[in-house]
């Protein structure tokens, strides 16, 4: 669909102060959802998940014999990923793993029995919050806290993560297992895996 009466509208773009005219096109110029159309992301299930950092930069430390060993800014990952439960209480963590330019985790999204006095994280509608905004919170804590710590050093730290993030639906037992061992042994196969 072109939007006004069928012609492309122009919009402008900023370069160091240098102004250019471009046509917007919308044939070319869309995003396209990755996203399972017509899914519900906040129902009940276990989701393979995949966040890659901003140039696939190594942001969050090394690999050493096989094995991910976490700089200051992986250490941040790590810690607010583990602290997501408490901002909501419907999600289970189960296998992930901190890379040096990209994260995998396994989440588990449960439906959530509303006791008294326990107040479940929700949105504007009352529903369970959805996979992405989750993932959204948990994508901009990591970024505040690295933030204040390049702040610190008086350093300028750029994007850190990537637009978006990957996700697939894990549907049966062994789906689950394939990707946990995927997950489990990345640092070991970290040469042969396409973020390298």
């Amino acid at each position: 669909m072109v939007l006004g009466g069928g012609e492309p509208r122009p919009y402008n773009i900023c370069f160091s102060n240098n102004y250019f005219s471009v046509m917007f096109n919308p044939q070319k110029h869309h995003r396209r959802s990755i996203r399972l159309k017509g899914y519900d992301y906040a129902q009940a299930g276990a989701y393979f998940v995949t966040i890659c950092c901003q140039d696939r930069l190594h942001r969050f430390g090394k690999i050493q014999d096989n094995e991910m060993v976490l700089n200051e800014l992986g250490d941040v990952a790590y810690q607010e990923w583990l602290n997501l439960p408490t901002r909501f209480p419907n999600i289970e963590l189960d296998v992930f793993q901190i890379m040096p330019n990209h994260f995998h985790a396994i989440v588990i999204l449960q439906d959530v029995i509303v006791e008294a006095k326990f107040t479940p994280a929700q949105t504007e509608n009352g529903q369970n919050p959805i996979l992405g905004t989750i993932i959204g919170t948990y994508k901009s804590l990591v970024s505040n806290e690295c933030l204040a710590i390049f702040k610190t050093k008086n350093e300028h730290m750029g994007k850190l993560w990537q637009r978006g993030y990957y996700e697939h639906i894990i549907r049966n037992e062994n789906s689950y297992q394939e990707i946990a061992n995927y997950i489990i042994n990345n640092p070991a196969n970290w040469e042969k895996d396409t973020f390298f």
